[in-house]
């Protein structure tokens, strides 16, 4: 199985060529580690890695 890709900007796992978030279109397969956050607005976590949206996020980019 393929690494999945991530945005190297948001770090967001994207499944087409640029990030629904950011709209960035540079992606990597080289990350490490993920978290999902399914309750930005509740999460002390997501606001401690500045994110607003819902999803897949990679904890480390490479």
């Amino acid at each position: 199985m393929a690494k999945r890709k991530v945005c190297k900007t948001c770090k967001l796992f994207v499944e087409g060529s640029s990030c629904p978030v950011c709209k960035n279109s540079k992606l990597t397969e080289n990350w490490k580690g993920r978290i999902y956050i399914t309750s930005p607005e509740e999460s002390m976590i997501a606001e401690k890695i500045n994110v607003s949206v819902k999803g897949e996020y990679a904890i480390k980019v490479h």
